[in-house]
């Protein structure tokens, strides 16, 4: 019961990594609030694992503004915040439009500068806590088929080391890390393994083997959102099983 006492909020809950991470923040005694774009599919998660479900699109200012009078209406201070809701689409740099270009950035990198500048206060207030930016692999090295993608994490990087070098400078006790994982085995994945199957069939078949779980991912998030990590303030934790620094097809 690591998490005993401690109020969460995770980003894209409904469903893999996020559900994953809720389940097992639960499991250690956290009251868990998720949200999800999709409402049907979130009231249906928080429903069978005991969360809360606020129906949010992360690229909205107003919506999170409503996520922070809702967690003011019910009396919680927020200990741990998990920006997790991302879109992934497939897409070099000759086939990616502008539209497609700027429809990612907005849930990938917008939502992430939304949630920390209206949720940090919310940790500050609570004396303290931890964000946990999900990131990628792709942020790290270069992936030509997923160039707007791989944009938006690597923004999402950079902003994870402003907010943790400025909570370092407040002396607030929030600390602000980045997960970059390499392929997860969830929905998302996927719906979008047949677009690049299609393009380059052996790219992903040699890359399949080496695609992790999310309950493997989520233990990450839980050390990170545990007093465990205290001091790992800042970091870049990869979870990819070697594959920024030698590509699992070689």
């Amino acid at each position: 019961m690591r998490l005993q006492n401690k109020t969460a909020l995770i980003t894209g809950g409904s469903r893999g990594v996020g559900r994953a991470a809720a389940e097992r923040f639960i499991a250690e005694g956290a009251k868990v609030y998720i949200t999800d774009v999709v409402a049907d599919r979130g009231e249906t998660t928080a429903a069978e694992i005991g969360a809360t479900f606020i129906q949010q699109n992360v690229a909205e200012e107003a919506d999170w503004q409503r996520v922070v009078a809702t967690l003011e209406a019910d009396g919680v201070d927020l200990n741990i915040l998990v920006n997790n809701a991302a879109i992934l689409q497939f897409g070099n740099i000759d086939m990616e439009s502008l539209e497609g270009w700027r429809r990612l950035m907005a849930v990938n990198s917008d939502g992430v500068f939304l949630a920390i500048k209206y949720m940090l206060p919310c940790l500050e207030k609570a004396g303290g806590g931890s964000i946990i930016n999900m990131s990628s692999s792709s942020a790290l090295m270069g992936v030509p088929d997923f160039c707007a993608y791989t944009a938006s994490k690597s923004a999402v990087r950079g902003l994870t080391m402003s907010t943790a070098v400025l909570c370092k400078q407040r002396a607030n006790k929030v600390r602000c890390n980045s997960i970059h994982p390499d392929g997860i085995n969830t929905d998302m994945v996927r719906e979008i393994a047949g677009q690049a199957n299609s393009h380059d069939p052996d790219q992903y078949k040699n890359s399949a083997p080496f695609l992790c779980q999310p309950e493997d991912v989520a233990n990450v998030i839980f050390f990170l959102a545990s007093d465990d990590s205290r001091h790992v303030n800042g970091i870049a934790l990869s979870v990819d099983n070697t594959s920024t620094i030698h590509p699992p097809y070689l």
